[in-house]
């Protein structure tokens, strides 16, 4: 089996990139985990578009708030496939409720950095192909 070479440049090129995304990826989850955490009433409306009562939405909020927080630290200090999986499924369902919810679509289009960025470094660290694999 051939032997891969791997130059130094290109490992100094993925790590900075491995950080560009992390930074924004933490970026993203910690600002809207503190929004969440402060209750942001303009968000409520997403969750009365899928039929989830105001009071509802309100006790929902922190916890999501926390989950975000969570979310921030891990990709920052541990960058973990599930974590990462997560961050994808969440942007990218909190980005479609908007146009599920009467906005225009460019709201959603406007908010694909939020999901492509842990998809990035999703993608960067390898796609997991076991299960065991999403905890590396």
């Amino acid at each position: 089996m051939k032997k891969k070479i791997v130059k130094k440049e290109s490992v100094k090129i993925n790590k900075n990139l491995e950080w560009v995304l992390r930074l924004g990826v933490f970026g993203t989850f910690l600002g809207h985990g503190v929004f969440a955490l402060l209750g942001k009433q303009a968000w409520i409306k997403y969750f009365l578009a899928v039929g989830i009562s105001e009071p509802t939405a309100q006790t929902l909020l922190p916890l999501i708030g926390i989950a975000d927080v969570l979310v921030a630290v891990f990709v920052l200090f541990k960058p973990l496939r599930i974590v990462l999986g997560w961050a994808v499924f969440w942007a990218f369902i909190t980005a479609l409720i908007r146009p599920i919810s009467g906005e225009p679509i460019w709201d959603f289009i406007e908010r694909s950095a939020n999901f492509m960025a842990p998809l990035a470094l999703l993608i960067l660290y390898s796609l997991p192909k076991k299960l065991k694999d999403w905890f590396k």
